[in-house]
């Protein structure tokens, strides 16, 4: 009863921030450079004036601006993001064909990173002492500090291009005709690469997080009691300074999982991977306004999904908070 509570007041407050969202990402593409009509008609090889009126009417940008907020609002409540101006799909028909390669790539990348960063700040906080600990850190500032298109593009060029080891871009072999297992197998194959490239980052992060959190726990009491007990100093590394210094690496992750979609628009882009970060900068550079509230609408929603399911398994983690807390 708790936990039903919760979500539903998590997701009443959700409803709300999507609202506000909505809004103000209507007026920041108002705001944007560029004509979708003008560029239409300079594709289609059409100068005169006439030609670009009936496009402006065709897409309703000849309406006053409360009117096309209402239209677009209106329609957003009913699931209708509209037609993509460039390609004339329904926006949503378009994101939700890109969706499942987004969530799959940012899905592996996170428990990647997730599970790495853990593992190797424990190693970490484990080595403070030792050469080990040291390496690992220096490695994790490297990974940190590297820009994540410059990872990917030096990926490419080692494991594709020189080692010829790993597929250079795309989701799967296309014209192999795999099923199955085989296109299961096709898929991982062209999967390490990006989601590989998109964890590394964040992985620095959680690795970082983790000692700290880690030696900030082996100074509190209960550990100091639990060592006076004659615990063997791996159980108490396991039961009582991991276990509780997991609880900031929840929250952040939960924060960063949302940010994962944004960073996948740089991954995508360098591996031509069909998920809906590359499919913002399609739309962005041929100013196709329609998907690109789309796609903000989706990526906003996906970053509340995960803050809700962050607050289910931080309590989850420690019953100790409340549901008022």
């Amino acid at each position: 009863m708790l936990y039903a509570r919760l979500i539903l007041s998590r997701l009443a407050k959700a409803v709300i921030v999507l609202f506000l969202i909505v809004i103000f990402n209507f007026f920041l593409i108002q705001m944007a450079p560029g004509d979708p009509a003008a560029i239409l008609a300079g594709e289609a090889g059409a100068t005169d004036a006439e030609f670009l009126r009936q496009l402006t009417e065709r897409f309703g940008l000849d309406q006053p601006l409360h009117v096309q907020l209402w239209r677009y609002v209106s329609g957003v409540a009913m699931l209708d993001f509209g037609f993509s101006y460039r390609q004339q799909v329904p926006v949503l028909d378009l994101i939700m064909a890109r969706m499942p390669a987004t969530l799959l790539l940012t899905g592996t990348a996170f428990v990647l990173s997730l599970v790495m960063g853990i593992v190797a700040g424990s190693m970490a906080a484990a080595r403070i002492k030792k050469p080990s600990g040291s390496i690992i850190m220096a490695l994790a500032l490297i990974f940190y500090a590297t820009p994540l298109f410059w990872v990917a593009l030096m990926s490419v060029v080692l494991f594709s291009v020189y080692l010829d080891l790993l597929p250079a871009y795309g989701m799967y072999t296309v014209g192999a005709g795999h099923t199955g297992l085989a296109m299961a197998i096709d898929v991982g194959k062209h999967l390490i690469l990006p989601a590989t490239t998109l964890a590394l980052f964040f992985m620095a992060i959680y690795t970082r997080m983790t000692r700290a959190s880690m030696l900030e726990a082996s100074q509190q009491d209960f550990v100091k009691t639990a060592r006076a007990k004659g615990l063997s100093p791996r159980v108490i590394q396991r039961r009582h300074i991991l276990r509780n210094a997991l609880l900031p690496i929840i929250t952040l992750a939960g924060l960063q999982a949302g940010q994962m979609v944004g960073g996948a628009i740089l991954t995508e882009t360098v591996f031509a991977w069909p998920g809906i970060g590359r499919l913002m900068y399609e739309a962005l550079m041929q100013r196709d306004y329609n998907l690109l509230l789309g796609i903000f609408f989706f990526s906003a929603a996906l970053v509340i999904v995960f803050n809700i399911f962050t607050d289910l398994v931080y309590r989850l983690a420690d019953p100790r908070i409340k549901e008022g807390s």
